[in-house]
């Protein structure tokens, strides 16, 4: 009877093994996937620029002028260099983006900016071949005014491309320039002038931790922008040649001259963005 329990006991214990065999394993944990965030362009920003300005218009002139007797010795000519406007330009700008679609998606939004411009300094170098009356200063007629300083504040139409944004942009245009520097010096320049402004550009957003993100912005972007300035000056000053010295006011005037100041501007930019990432 002991020997019947003890095979008893010991078959009932290899049934209960074998059931447990065919049991199903408990299945490991699903691994945690952290979702990478989408970047978008939509926030607002700040940043700074420099670059380059220069003439834009399209002259149809010559850059030699007859000075007129009894102002100048008979036969005295004025010649000017045929690009008398270029110089240094620099700023800083603000603004604010919107875009549909994170990722890639159409992005609108606006901007405004102020700039110094480096004109006027050498618009009125010129090789006289002759002699002009003491006390006159002879000044191209055909140069743009002189601007110390311009703005726009446009609007801004792109496709975001991921991180990198392709944009055309456009809107109002702003700037005045030094009565001492415009059009020789004489009264009357440094007026307030309206005008428009068209362009476009490409700016790539860089990762958060880029060593340029200063400020812990949600994004530091680059981009490069080209942008074409028409400022209209109406008809003052138009064709001016010869400026009296001690009075600042124009002597001698020709009817040559541009009825507005065209320029454009190359120029690179560095922006802090705030908001989404």
């Amino acid at each position: 009877m002991t020997k019947l329990l003890a095979s008893l006991a010991a078959f009932t214990a290899l049934t209960a093994a074998a059931s447990a065999a065919d049991l199903p394993r408990r299945a490991a944990p699903p691994p945690i996937f952290t979702p990478v965030p989408v970047f978008t362009w939509t926030g607002a920003y700040f940043g700074i620029n420099a670059g380059y300005a220069f003439d834009a218009s399209d002259r149809k002139t010559g850059n030699v002028f007859a000075v007129p007797f009894p102002y100048a010795a008979p036969g005295t000519v004025a010649s000017f260099r045929n690009r008398s406007q270029d110089g240094f330009s620099g700023g800083g700008q603000i603004g604010y983006n919107y875009q549909f679609t994170p990722g890639s998606g159409v992005v609108i939004g606006f901007e405004a900016d102020a700039q110094y411009l480096d004109f006027g300094r050498d618009r009125n170098n010129a090789f006289i071949s002759g002699a002009v009356a003491p006390g006159l200063i002879v000044n191209d007629p055909r140069g743009l005014s002189s601007l110390d300083y311009f703005g726009t504040v446009r609007g801004r139409l792109g496709y975001a491309f991921d991180r990198t944004l392709v944009y055309g942009t456009g809107g109002f245009a702003y700037g005045s320039g030094s009565a001492e520097r415009s059009f020789g010096g004489f009264r009357g320049n440094d007026s307030f002038r309206t005008g428009w402004a068209a362009g476009g550009g490409i700016e790539y957003a860089l990762p958060t931790d880029s060593f340029l993100n200063f400020f812990r912005s949600s994004a530091v972007t680059l981009k490069v922008e080209g942008l074409y300035v028409n400022l209209d000056r109406g008809t003052r000053n138009q064709g001016v040649l010869l400026v009296d010295a001690a009075s600042l006011t124009p002597v001698v005037t020709t009817g040559v001259g541009r009825r507005s100041d065209e320029f454009a501007v190359v120029r690179a930019g560095l922006n802090y963005k705030f908001g989404s990432y």
